[in-house]
């Protein structure tokens, strides 16, 4: 007989998504959805490494650590919460409109947004395995807009992930650097600028002048303006490889890696 671990897959103890939410109990007005908003409350303020069950409890009051249990299994169960109730805020289209571009770039800069409010979310989600109603819902969608535009299903799948990766990815950066800049001190626009201008002799006295020339008055995109030209550039690379829809008409043509494409012959 299969116990639950391995009917749910092998995920070391059972995922939250195989247990409903225990019952009210009279003595206790805990529920499940509260204990989510305290745990993203206390990662919001002090990142991934705040959140422990002790410090969620403390933040809900009259609650020990244990009592959390009954609501979520795990500390993994809690994550696996607040990675889908984070993705919540992601506005997923009901269909996919007619321009597929808009379609991904609206997901990814939602997403963005999403990770950017959350900074504890990029670092969490390659964590855990991604099956959360609403992130299935999310991932979904973008494949339903790439499938649509007639990549077969495994290149959707592959171009969504690397839509994933750009935007988790940098996302996880951000909160690396930002946590970075917190530990040194140099969490504030005027005190990042005066660690630039004391570093700059280094870059000068090691002859590196495009460097130094730069640090003396840095200018270029910021983070957002840089995730969307580099966005931009990831969808001109997926929209080559993607059939011609003319071609398609009529020709049977392949997917991008020589395979049939779904509505497009094959």
């Amino acid at each position: 007989m299969k116990d639950e671990r391995t009917a749910a897959g092998d995920f070391g103890t059972p995922l939250i998504w195989t247990r409903a939410a225990p019952p009210k109990r009279r003595q206790s007005p805990l529920e499940r959805d509260d204990i989510v908003r305290a745990a993203t409350a206390v990662a919001d303020e002090g990142g991934a490494e705040a959140l422990t069950m002790a410090a969620v409890a403390r933040r809900l009051g009259p609650y020990t650590p244990m009592a959390l249990y009954r609501h979520v299994m795990s500390k993994d169960g809690l994550v696996d919460l607040m990675l889908d109730a984070a993705t919540a805020e992601i506005p997923v289209p009901a269909e996919p409109g007619p321009d597929w571009r808009a379609d991904l770039r609206g997901i990814a800069t939602e997403s963005w947004a999403m990770a950017k409010r959350h900074l504890w979310f990029a670092q969490l989600v390659p964590t855990r395995p991604p099956l959360g109603p609403h992130m299935l819902r999310r991932t979904e969608f973008q494949l339903r807009v790439l499938v649509g535009r007639g990549a077969a299903l495994g290149e959707a799948v592959a171009y969504a992930a690397l839509l994933d990766r750009h935007v988790f990815g940098g996302a996880q950066q951000e909160a690396e650097e930002h946590a970075m800049r917190r530990r040194l001190g140099i969490d504030t626009p005027e005190r990042l600028t005066a660690a630039v201008n004391a570093v700059r002799g280094v870059a000068e006295q090691g002859g590196h002048e495009l460097l130094a020339r730069w640090m003396e008055e840095p200018s270029g995109p910021d983070m957002d303006e840089q995730f969307a030209l580099s966005l931009t550039f990831l969808l001109d690379g997926i929209e080559a490889r993607l059939p011609n829809p003319e071609a398609c008409q009529g020709s049977g043509g392949g997917g991008a890696w020589g395979k049939p494409v779904d509505g497009c012959g094959g």
